[in-house]
Parts: C-alpha cells; structure tokens; sequence
C-alpha cells in the first residue's frame, strides 16, 4: 500500500509532521534532499532526512481557522521552500498568503465547507493510506459535518476534539459502494449494514460485526 503525507502550512504543523515520519537524521549527500534544514525556524532541531519516508505533500485547503489573528497567517512558500526542501509545495497557488486577512475571519460555515472540499479531493488520490498532519479547528469543524446517519455515540467519537499531537485513525467509506465487490472499496472486508454503533457499545442477539469510526 502506498502511504503519503498531507500537511498544512504553518511552521509547527511542518515541523510535526517531518518528526514523525521523516527518515532520521541527515547527512550531505547528492541523491536525497532533507526534508527539514537544521534549526528550522530557530528550533535548535538537527537536519531530518527524507530517505524512507512517505512522500509529504503541503495542501492548504486543510490549513487552520484563519484571519484576523496573525498566528493563523502563513509564511511564504519560498521560505518554506528554503526550509523543507523535500516538501511538495506545487499545489499552493500563491508565494504569499493571500487567503487571511487582517480584518475578517473566517465564519464557521466557512470552514466547514473548506473542509468538505478538502475531503473531496482526498478521493482524488490513488494512495490508500493516507496521513494529515493538521490543526485541531479544521479537523473538529470538518469530521462535525460526518457521522450523522451512525449511533449518536460515533456522533460524539467522531466529534470530539483532538488533543495536542493527538493521533486517531478512520475509514472513509464511499456509502454509494457498500454493494460493490469489496476489492474495489477501500475497506479491508464487507461494510456492516445498518446503524453504525460505538466500538463499547454491547452487539445485540443475531447482530453483525460493529464499526468504529467510520465516515
């Protein structure tokens, strides 16, 4: 299975995402960029290597909550460029941050559906694993959208904000598959007809397997 990283453009959420699954430390050579320079933004962190790591990917429809507030506003992508080498920032349009502004911030409504459109284009992608290294606000606005034809408590599972550094995984399912042939769905096995149930819920008298999680 193929496994690459989706990152948002603020310095912390790069920094996080190369310490996790970056290749270790870097040492000069000729065939491999690093993925971050030494002492990034004045981190004091040693060069990271982007040897045996995932491809990383920087999207910026999955970037924070943004305007009026100057920690939500990004630095320019040449800047970023100079420091994550082996970062792909081709699909980031503008050098500067044309989206915060300094006078309006974005409504809730408008994140939500920023996040909907994220979503969208993930299925565009050919990879089956996929990681996102983003914030908090923008993965609670965007999973608060899913989950509401499950059991109110996956409601609440998949609701729940997300700690600092926290780490969970899911399942998208495309529910128009659900009669495929499963080889076809990106899903390990058939999908449980019905309502879906939390994962310490008790399973009834002649019910079927249980999801978690699953949007």
């Amino acid at each position: 299975m193929l496994l690459f990283k989706l990152t948002f453009l603020l310095l912390w959420t790069l920094q996080t995402a190369v310490g996790v699954f970056g290749g270790g430390g870097y040492t000069d050579r000729t065939d491999a960029l690093p993925l971050m320079v030494a002492n990034a933004g004045n981190s004091g962190q040693a060069a990271i290597s982007s040897l045996n790591s995932p491809p990383f990917i920087a999207v910026e429809l999955c970037r924070e909550h943004f305007g009026v507030h100057p920690c939500d506003k990004r630095q320019n992508i040449s800047d970023y460029q100079f420091l994550f080498p082996a970062i792909d920032f081709s699909l980031i349009e503008t050098d500067e941050d044309e989206m915060w502004k300094a006078n309006v911030r974005e409504t809730t409504e408008e994140l939500t559906a920023r996040g909907l459109k994220f979503m969208n284009w993930l299925w565009t992608r050919k990879e089956k694993e996929i990681a996102i290294v983003t914030h908090s606000g923008f993965l609670f606005h965007t999973l608060n959208a899913f989950g509401n034809d499950c059991h109110p408590l996956v409601k609440k599972e998949i609701c729940n904000r997300f700690a600092n550094c926290e780490l969970r995984s899911m399942v998208i399912v495309d529910r128009s598959m659900t009669e495929s042939d499963p080889a076809t769905t990106n899903y390990p096995g058939k999908i449980p007809r019905g309502l879906d149930l939390p994962s310490d819920a008790p399973e009834e008298d002649g019910g079927g397997p249980k999801t978690n999680s699953v949007i």
